[in-house]
Formats: C-alpha cells, structure tokens, sequence
C-alpha cells in the first residue's frame, strides 16, 4: 500500500515537472537581453517588460490575438450548434446503428491531423478557403464535433426523461422541450465541450500553418513560431507572446473548472 506522504510527494514532483518549462518561459519573459544571454543562465529576472513591449508593437503580437478570437470563436459555436442537437438525437432517439455512429465519431476523432491535410487542403482551394478564417474553422469544427458529441451525449443521458415527458404534456415540442428545458440543466455539459473546443482552436498550429500563409490572417500559434531575428532567435519575445498566448486558457480553465469537472465526470457514476 502506497503511504499517503508518497503519494503526495509523487503528485508534487508531476505538477513541477509539468509545469517547470511554463515557469521558465514566464521568468524569461521578464528578463533583460543581457540575463537571457546569460552563460550560466540567471534564474531571477530584473521584471523587465521590454520583450513584452517588443511582441506587442513590433511584433504585432494583437493582430494574431484577434485572428484566433475569431477563428476559436467562430469554432467553438459551429461546433455547439451542431453538436448539441446530435448528441440530443443521440441520447434520446431510438436511432439504429447508434453505437457505429458513436464510434464513428471516436475514429475520426483519432485521425492525425497530416493524414487529412491534403485532402481538406484540396477542398478549401476549390471552395477559395485558403488564407481565410471561415476555411481555418470549417477543418477545426471536423476535428472537435467528435469530442463536443461524445461529451453531450453523455450529459444528455444523466438528465432525467420525465423533465422532457412534463414538458410535451405541458404543450412543448421536442425543440421547445430541448432548448427551454434540457439546455439550462446541460449547462456544464455545454461549458466542458465550449471551453475544450476552444482549447483546441485557440493552440492548433498544423492546419493554421498550411492553410493561413498570409501574414495578415494567421493565428496566434503560427504568428509565435514565425517571430524572427536576424541573428539571433527572439526567445525573450517569444516567452513573453507564450505568456500572453496562456493566460486565457488559464483563465477560463479557472472560472469555469467546476462545470469542466462536471461535465467530464458526467456518467463516471451509474445511478
């Protein structure tokens, strides 16, 4: 039996070790170009904010910032729209082959990105998708519907059926008796998939780099990577864009953790 202060001990040691290479960006964010040049490295930083002066206004770090609000935006609400009706059907309807369709979903989920990445690049060309967002989003909301539907069908399924059967005797439709009554009682549900396709859209840098060349329309990914010195590699720039690239993520993860736990956990427990 594994004593509790092991266990602890092994848990610390994962999350530093995890966190270690984050921590490091985000001290070196704060250092002068003499400290990040430093031979041995100096661990403690002068909180110099010139590199993240150099991202944002020469670099242009805010212009890819609002390229990847709206191409994780964009995203995250296709990828509801559509998943939230079929994990609904899904859940509920006596639909036939509904464990294939299921699995389905969960082999396309497992495609890696290159093995579609000449195919999807031949469609948005005929459909003039390339160097525009909507054709970033289009390949985005693909690779995350899976996800989206297999984190709503379970949710759906918790929710009690005599909610649904209360609502059409009182008159409602099926529609009415899913977004008046279902969607509020799914809410942590929808919170767990918008937050994690988000995640997604938001870090994706494959089809970003293939399909977005224009400087004007790439993402934040893509802009982080394609940051460039003329003799030197910009890591002090670099770190600091990292910094500013996590910090929403962050955010949302820490606002809205207790409905990611529930909704993650959702049929974890059979009652």
């Amino acid at each position: 039996m594994i004593h509790r202060p092991v266990l602890l001990g092994g848990i610390l040691l994962a999350v530093l070790g995890s966190l270690c290479p984050f921590l490091w960006f985000v001290l070196t964010s704060f250092k002068s170009q003499i400290q990040v040049e430093a031979i041995p490295p100096t661990w403690w930083p002068d909180g110099s904010l010139v590199f993240y002066a150099s991202a944002l206004f020469e670099h242009r770090l805010l212009h890819y910032v609002r390229n990847s609000v709206t191409v994780a935006g964009g995203t995250t609400v296709i990828a509801l729209v559509v998943a939230t009706p079929a994990a609904y059907a899904l859940a509920r309807l006596r639909l036939p082959g509904k464990t294939w369709i299921l699995g389905g979903l969960l082999c396309v989920a497992m495609f890696p990105p290159i093995v579609i990445a000449g195919p999807v690049w031949q469609i948005l060309e005929r459909l003039g998708g390339l160097n525009t967002h909507w054709g970033l989003v289009l390949p985005y909301v693909s690779l995350t519907l899976p996800l989206a539907v297999w984190i709503l069908t379970t949710f759906f399924h918790e929710l009690p059926v005599e909610l649904e059967e209360a609502a059409r005797i009182d008159g409602c439709t099926t529609w009415q008796a899913l977004y008046k009554i279902m969607l509020p009682l799914a809410a942590p549900g929808l919170f767990t998939a918008a937050i994690l396709t988000f995640i997604y859209a938001w870090n994706e840098f494959f089809f970003a780099l293939l399909i977005l060349t224009n400087p004007e329309r790439q993402t934040l990914p893509v802009g982080i990577a394609l940051f460039q010195g003329e003799f030197i590699m910009p890591w002090g720039e670099i770190a600091a864009a990292s910094v500013i690239a996590t910090l929403p993520l962050i955010i949302l993860v820490l606002l809205f953790q207790r409905g990611i736990i529930d909704g993650l956990s959702s049929g974890a427990v059979k009652k």
